[in-house]
């Protein structure tokens, strides 16, 4: 919409595809392939199989992909909870004030999320909260990581929230409750839902933190692509690497559904 002649924007067009086709098209048709092939010595695959993805709908594999989907739905769950609480919080707040709020929900940001990690193992393996070797401790780390994404969705949205709803409500005689959970909540629902389909992709596909906390039976499939692909079995590996991404797509698929049935309502 911004270039106007029909040159500038077959140039950008073509700008786009130059920069699109190699940095993000074609490593992920690399792993496509890569995911049916038996062997690959030359510039092509020289085997088509399926077994590679028989084996990561069965046994250890599933197990892993259900344990990413459960940690993911907790973890977004939680972070959208608690960034949404905080953002609506936070309008109450002095100016400087919600900027240090805003500053510690960032901080988890600001540091690889190995020190997460191992922040969250050092503070967690004493009593009275002993989690080191837990699912819970994971979903904890995963919560910490994400919660930032929701808490700023959800501010950016209450900034642009007109307030005569709210003020016409209470004006009406609304209580606050009644005022949060009829008047406001709905208009941001379609914020809510995109920030908890952001957190959901974060999460399924956090690796870092995980390879610190993980205990042996609640391995999430991020950390389970890592070892297949450490003992050398490339070609599986990226078959579940495929996997995850259309996991993680089909739930992203069905957030944008249930917004869209939202803003139709």
């Amino acid at each position: 919409m911004l270039l106007h002649s029909k040159a500038a924007r077959r140039s950008a067009h073509a700008v786009f595809w130059l920069l699109f086709l190699p940095l993000f098209a074609l490593p992920l048709l690399v792993i496509v392939a890569a995911s049916f092939a038996t062997a690959w010595s030359g510039a092509l695959p020289t085997g088509v199989t399926l077994a590679h993805y028989r084996d990561a709908v069965h046994g250890d594999f599933a197990d892993a992909l259900l344990t990413s989907a459960v940690t993911a739905l907790a973890a977004s769950a939680l972070a959208l909870t608690a960034g949404t609480w905080a953002a609506l919080a936070a309008q109450r707040l002095p100016r400087r004030a919600r900027r240090v709020l805003d500053g510690l929900f960032l901080l988890p940001l600001a540091v690889p999320s190995v020190v997460v990690g191992l922040s969250l193992l050092v503070a967690f393996s004493q009593p009275p909260l002993l989690l080191n070797g837990t699912p819970q401790i994971v979903i904890i780390a995963h919560t910490v990581l994400v919660t930032a994404f929701a808490h700023q969705s959800v501010g950016a949205a209450l900034t642009r929230l007109d307030p005569v709803y709210e003020q016409s409500a209470a004006g009406l005689g609304a209580r606050p409750a009644y005022v949060l959970w009829r008047v406001k909540l709905p208009l941001l629902l379609p914020s809510l839902s995109a920030a908890a389909g952001l957190c959901f992709a974060l999460s399924m596909g956090e690796l870092s933190a995980t390879m610190m906390l993980y205990p042996p039976d609640w391995m999430p499939l991020p950390v389970q692509i890592f070892a297949t692909t450490d003992r050398g079995a490339l070609f599986a590996g990226a078959a579940l690497a495929v996997v995850l991404m259309a996991a993680t797509l089909l739930a992203l698929l069905a957030v944008s559904r249930l917004r869209t049935r939202a803003a139709f309502r």
